[in-house]
C-alpha cells in the first residue's frame, strides 16, 4: 500500500467515523443527554453514508465501501422504527384528516401559510408558534374553519406565540395546559369518526439548549393529559424530538400512542426532506389506523407541516 493509498484510507475512516458514532448511538438506546442528541441525526447520517460508499467505490476504495455498506446497514436498522411505526387496518371508510404545522413566531409570511393551510384541505387544523403577523389575520388563513380554540399569546424571547386547533365540525376546548410545565392545548372535536380528542403540543429544544430534563417532565406531564382523555386522542405538534429517541420512546411507553412513520424529515426545512430530520409528529390512539402521511406545503417557517389522515381501527 502506498503512502497516498493510506491516506485515503485514513480520510475515509475520519469520514466514516461520525456515522458510525451516530449508529452506534442510536441502537445503544441508551438515555443520557449526549448519546439521546447524536440519535436525532441517525436519518440523515444514513444518506450520508450511502453518498460515501459511492464515492469510494468511485475511488477503487473497496474495503472502505465495504465498511461503509456495514455502517449504513447499522444506520437502517436505528432508523427503520421512526420511518415504519404499526399503521394499523381501517374499520370503515370514514376518514379524519389532521394538519399540523410549528409555525415559527416570528414567521410574517400569512400568504404561505394560507396557501399550505387551502392546500391541505384539511378536516381540523392544528397550530402551535403561531406569531402575531397570522393572529392577525387568523379568519382570512383560517376562513374554511369556524370552529377554534386557541392559547393566549404568551410572549417569549423567541417571539410572542400562541396555539390554534380549529376545525370545519364542533369543537370545544378542554383545557389550556400552557404554561403547567409543557406548551399544550388540549380541545376535542365532534368528527366522522366520532369524537376525537386533539391535544397541540410544542416541546423545548433538548440539551445544550435547555435544562437536561425538561424534554422528560415535559413528556411525564403529556402522559398525565393523555390519561384524562377517553376514546380515541390524537397528540400533534412540535416534539424536538424523532419518535426513536428517548423522548419518543418515553412517550410511546407512557401514553401508548403510535407515531406517523417519519419519512421524509420535517426540519429543517431549508433542507430537501430527505436530508432532514422529523421532530414534528403525529401520535394517535391505538383505536385509530393511519391512511397516510404527508407533508404539507412550506409555510415560511424552519418547520414543514405534517398532514395525516386517520380512520377508525379494526378491534
Amino acid at each position: 500500500m502506498t503512502l497516498t493509498q493510506a491516506l485515503m484510507r485514513l480520510a475515509a475512516l475520519a469520514l466514516l467515523a461520525p456515522s458510525g458514532l451516530v449508529a452506534v448511538s442510536a441502537l445503544s438506546r441508551i438515555g443520557h443527554r449526549l448519546p439521546d442528541l447524536l440519535t436525532q441525526f441517525t436519518a440523515p447520517a444514513l444518506v450520508a453514508t450511502v453518498v460515501l460508499c459511492g464515492l469510494f467505490l468511485l475511488l477503487r476504495l473497496w474495503d472502505m465501501a465495504a465498511l461503509g455498506a456495514g455502517v449504513a446497514g447499522l444506520l437502517l436498522l436505528a432508523v427503520w422504527p421512526q420511518w415504519t411505526p404499526e399503521k394499523g387496518r381501517a374499520a370503515g371508510p370514514e376518514t379524519l384528516t389532521i394538519y399540523s404545522a410549528n409555525l415559527w413566531a416570528r414567521n410574517q409570511d400569512v400568504a404561505a401559510i394560507a396557501r399550505s393551510i387551502e392546500q391541505a384541505d384539511a378536516d381540523v387544523v392544528m397550530l402551535i408558534e403561531l406569531g402575531d403577523a397570522p393572529a392577525a389575520q387568523l379568519d382570512t388563513i383560517l376562513r374554511a374553519y369556524p370552529h377554534r380554540v386557541s392559547t393566549p399569546r404568551k410572549d417569549r424571547p423567541s417571539g410572542a406565540a400562541r396555539s390554534v386547533i380549529a376545525s370545519r365540525l364542533p369543537l370545544h376546548q378542554v383545557r389550556d395546559a400552557d404554561g403547567q410545565g409543557l406548551a399544550a392545548l388540549v380541545a376535542q372535536a365532534e368528527t366522522s369518526l366520532g369524537p376525537v380528542s386533539l391535544i397541540a403540543v410544542h416541546m423545548t429544544r433538548p440539551w445544550p439548549f435547555q435544562h437536561p430534563y425538561g424534554q422528560i417532565s415535559q413528556a411525564q406531564r403529556l402522559a398525565g393529559l393523555r390519561a384524562g382523555l377517553e376514546g380515541p386522542v390524537v397528540v400533534a405538534g412540535d416534539f424536538n424530538s424523532v419518535s426513536s429517541g428517548r423522548i419518543g420512546r418515553q412517550i410511546k411507553a407512557e401514553t401508548g400512542l403510535i407515531p406517523a412513520p417519519a419519512r421524509p424529515g420535517t426540519w429543517p426545512s431549508a433542507l430537501p426532506a430527505f436530508l432532514g430530520i422529523t421532530i414534528d409528529h403525529v401520535w394517535r390512539s391505538p383505536d385509530l389506523a393511519l391512511v397516510e402521511r404527508r407533508l404539507g406545503q412550506k409555510t415560511g417557517s424552519d418547520h414543514r407541516p405534517v398532514i395525516v389522515r386517520l380512520s377508525r381501527a379494526e378491534p
